[in-house]
């Protein structure tokens, strides 16, 4: 199974929630296009304790933390999904996302497009500013009007029972974590994170 970890917008939490999810299924973890550093797989990598996950290298590093397709622009390179390849595992492959759903990759093709090819299920992951729920339902409208699986919702940040019931009432979904807000971010609280995603996956 792929997982894609995308979120309604830059800096929402993707990369902790993918180590969770990461941990939680035991899965391997691979980001396709990496925009500046720190790089993602040296943070996921670094978070996570079981000896089953592997990391993949990144197809794209690109050195500029902007929009992938500026970030490449700036290299003197135009990303292209069919360059792109999963890499080979027969695990679960949790993938993550640069940005959010319509960030684009080139002058025609978008983070869904890399969803549309390779997701099986997607995590959403939403940071409860002033603002999300309208960002979280124009991501979970485009996710469903192209027949993709939002397999749930995390969210992040300081809790919003207002928010968060909208969002889930309107999107049909489940949350599956609620992140605290200024929490320290360790081996040991992503292990406990998984305990909780891992229950509320399988229920």
């Amino acid at each position: 199974m792929n997982y894609f970890v995308t979120g309604i917008g830059t800096g929402v939490g993707k990369t902790v929630v993918s180590a969770v999810l990461v941990e939680a299924l035991q899965a391997d973890y691979w980001k396709p296009v990496q925009c500046g550093l720190p790089r993602d797989i040296e943070v996921v990598s670094s978070l996570v304790q079981n000896q089953s996950s592997n990391f993949h290298d990144e197809t794209y590093l690109l050195n500029e933390s902007a929009s992938p397709h500026q970030a490449a622009y700036n290299q003197g390179l135009v990303l292209a999904i069919d360059g792109i390849a999963v890499p080979n595992t027969n695990n679960d492959l949790v993938i993550e996302g640069a940005g959010g759903v319509m960030v684009p990759l080139n002058e025609q093709e978008f983070m869904l497009d890399l969803i549309k090819k390779f997701a099986d299920q997607v995590v959403l992951v939403a940071d409860l500013y002033l603002g999300s729920i309208n960002h979280t339902l124009l991501s979970v409208d485009i996710l469903q009007r192209h027949h993709i699986e939002i397999r749930g919702i995390v969210f992040n940040g300081h809790p919003n029972s207002h928010s968060e019931s909208v969002i889930l009432s309107y999107s049909k979904s489940v949350n599956l974590l609620h992140l605290p807000p200024d929490s320290l971010i360790d081996s040991e609280h992503i292990k406990k994170w998984a305990q909780i995603l891992r229950k509320n996956l399988d229920s």
